[in-house]
């Protein structure tokens, strides 16, 4: 429990969310996102002082949350803005790190216990679209590759409405994505499997064509090539060790004993 307020407390001061100033409703919408992230995650920790945890959900909880924080209030947030590889490595925690920690921990117990039940039918949806692999593969690949046109890179850089939806459809289609794929059940595990895969390969493509770009893509005029390289190999291998993990444990799943019995 101490813990949990400590971090957030830690995390929260001078944090912008975005890498430039906007209106006061810009600024309003960014502290209410703040707001959010300190409230799920106290209201997590009141809600396992209730319904308790494992200590590997916990561990998971809070592991996920402070590297949610570090990459959306902490300083890779301002370095973000100054480099291409650096706003790589943030997209990275949120989607290979803190997404699939957040799914591990299991966390809808203590929010239910914490905040009561009128948010089921909405929790309910979510997990319905997660049984479906292929389609939150889908949402969140689409996800990646508009907010990495160098358009919208350079619109979410420059406004800071754009930035904080950037950061919430990668985070939310991370964990839905990743709901989908370490939440198969044996039934599902070919299609998570197929899921992977696909995003493997697309996002390797993508980290390929800004490793091996013959010029830069986004903000020409304060963006160096190498920067740009380097990002891509900040999504091709660290995305592409996730990705394999989570493939090895769906094959050990699907060879358990028992998966290939009849019936």
């Amino acid at each position: 429990m101490h813990l949990t307020l400590l971090l957030p407390a830690l995390l929260l001061p001078g944090a912008a969310l975005a890498h430039a100033p906007g209106s006061g409703a810009e600024t309003l919408l960014l502290r209410l996102a703040q707001a959010l992230f300190v409230v799920s995650w106290f209201g997590w920790a009141w809600g396992a002082a209730l319904k308790r945890p494992t200590p590997a959900r916990r561990a998971a909880l809070h592991g996920g949350m402070a590297l949610a924080g570090l990459a959306l209030f902490g300083p890779f947030d301002d370095w973000a803005a100054q480099s291409t590889s650096w706003h790589m490595l943030q997209h990275m925690l949120l989607i290979v790190g803190a997404a699939p920690l957040l799914v591990l921990a299991r966390p809808l117990p203590q929010w239910r216990a914490a905040f009561g039940h009128g948010t089921d039918p909405a929790w309910r949806a979510l997990l319905a679209l997660a049984r479906r692999p292929l389609a939150c593969a889908a949402l969140h690949g689409a996800a990646i590759w508009f907010w990495h046109a160098p358009a919208a890179y350079t619109a979410a850089l420059l406004d800071p409405a754009l930035h904080l939806a950037e950061h919430a459809s990668f985070a939310g289609s991370a964990v839905l994505f990743w709901q989908a794929v370490l939440g198969a059940g044996r039934a599902r595990v070919a299609a998570a499997g197929l899921a992977l895969l696909l995003t493997l390969m697309h996002t390797g493509l993508l980290g390929a064509l800004l490793t091996f770009a013959r010029e830069p893509l986004y903000l020409r005029e304060s963006r160096e090539l190498w920067d740009q390289q380097l990002a891509g190999l900040v999504m091709w291998i660290p995305g592409g060790a996730a990705y394999l993990a989570a493939a090895a444990v769906l094959a050990r799943r699907l060879l358990a004993p028992g998966h290939l019995q009849p019936g």
